[in-house]
């Protein structure tokens, strides 16, 4: 309707375009944004679409500077594949007796808005609306949340999880038609072999290894138990699966115990390995578990220092579940009272000698789990649990990082609820309560939103 407004009230595509320069800028501290040139027209709508993606941009927050009759741009964004959101806001926040014609159609967005949004729901087109007051605190809240979920579902769509070996066998929560993940949310699986990180850990020359080396003293309580061998074999397989992961473009990566136990050119399995490598923002998961790994970077990029675990077992006394793994887990997530410790740790699995591993507990106060469900065909689920990690009294004999987590619901109604839902045994563990975020993610990218 621009052309139309243009006669009417001369200069209106300069006021509204300052106008959309004025809201990126109020929400700079919570996005970078690319502001679109005003679209006067489907020509321009599908102009500006295209230089939004050909910009890498994440996602695509619609203004409406005036009434925008939707057939303008309904072509443009229901075919871009990037996140949409429509701003269901105005330059201001209250009708006053002062308004005459101009301020009228400065300010008419709204009819506009719900114009584009039916031709989204006619054409099944998923999008979200956050409506408020530009410049309020709650809206730039949920802009935040909106934007965050649409890094992470971008992320998705180009994620390449690497897996070392194989999945394990028989375990059946893990198990995905790649190809379906593929399509319906875009990470895509390398197989590495085993025989590949063994000649990266060769490859490795002495100064990166020291290098590493000199880190780890400096950040953790090393055991002196520990033997320049054990910690020089760890070094390498750290090493070495970070340059294979960077070398294929991995974001995410599992490895499987037997996997590397029956190469046979392996003295141990690449636990501390795996705690700091979350720590540098890799999706991890145990045995070859893919959509654990996805749902950990998924947690890095939409919130920050996601966290490997599994549900270990049922305190009821204290109305909480004991959460651990094998030896893996971010050790940004741990308690800052108490040291983080590279220890010595006798470890049956795998039939192989003692592996590195980092020791910690978790950090007591709000949580968040989330699990990722294959339903079949391309239809996946999020199971997701608020709660918290309780000051509870350490357990001296487990040589693994650990926490209790207290769910909101308690331990019945969310154990309950994550076995009705299929929820699996791996799963992401946030410091913070972070459902909104796995929701907001969830209604970008179609996955079924659970909580229990």
């Amino acid at each position: 309707m621009q052309p139309l407004y243009d006669a009417m009230l001369p200069g209106i595509t300069d006021h509204q375009a300052e106008y959309a320069h004025r809201v990126a800028r109020h929400l700079s501290d919570t996005a970078d944004w690319t502001v679109a040139p005003p679209v006067r027209g489907r020509e321009d709508a599908e102009r500006a679409v295209r230089d939004l993606e050909n910009a890498g941009v994440d996602g695509v927050l619609v203004v409406m500077l005036t009434y925008g009759p939707s057939l303008r741009v309904t072509g443009a964004l229901t075919r871009t594949r990037l996140p949409l959101a429509l701003a269901n806001i105005q330059p201001d926040p209250s009708v006053t007796a002062e308004w005459d014609m101009a301020d009228m159609t400065y300010n008419q967005g709204i009819h506009g808005a719900q114009d584009t949004a039916n031709a989204l729901v006619r054409a099944e087109r998923r999008f979200d609306v956050i409506t408020g007051d530009w410049q309020s605190p709650g809206f730039a809240e949920r802009i935040d949340r909106w934007a965050r979920a649409a890094r992470a579902a971008t992320a998705l769509r180009g994620l390449r999880v690497g897996v070392f070996g194989y999945p394990m066998n028989g375990m059946g929560d893990a198990r995905v038609d790649e190809t379906a993940l593929l399509r319906a949310l875009g990470p895509e699986i390398e197989v590495i072999a085993p025989g590949a990180l063994h000649r990266a850990t060769l490859d490795l020359g002495e100064k990166e290894v020291a290098e590493l080396l000199a880190w780890e003293d400096e950040a953790f309580e090393v055991d002196p138990r520990l033997s320049a061998k054990e910690r020089d074999d760890h070094a390498r397989m750290q090493l070495g699966i970070e340059r294979l992961l960077t070398e294929r473009g991995c974001h995410a990566y599992s490895t499987h115990f037997d996997a590397i136990g029956e190469d046979g050119r392996f003295d141990r399995l690449p636990m501390a390995a795996a705690s700091t490598l979350m720590a540098q923002g890799y999706g991890f998961a145990g045995e070859g578990d893919v959509l654990a790994a996805t749902v950990v970077r998924a947690g890095h990029v939409l919130a920050g220092d996601a966290h490997f675990t599994e549900m270990y077992a049922m305190d009821f006394p204290s109305d909480s579940i004991l959460m651990s793994h094998m030896g893996e887990g971010n050790w940004r997530i741990a308690r800052g009272d108490e040291p983080l410790r590279l220890i010595k740790r006798p470890l049956d699995i795998g039939g192989l000698a003692d592996p590195p591993t980092v020791l910690f507990r978790y950090r007591p106060g709000p949580a968040t789990l989330a699990s990722l469900v294959a339903l079949g065909g391309e239809r996946f689920r999020l199971v997701v649990s608020e709660g918290e990690v309780l000051d509870a009294p350490p357990l001296p004999s487990l040589e693994m990082p650990y926490g209790q987590y207290r769910p909101d619901t308690g331990v019945r109604d969310c154990t309950e609820g994550w076995l009705r839902a299929g929820g699996t045994h791996h799963m992401a563990l946030h410091t913070g309560h972070r459902a909104a975020d796995w929701r907001a993610l969830c209604d970008i990218t179609g996955i079924e939103y659970v909580r229990v």
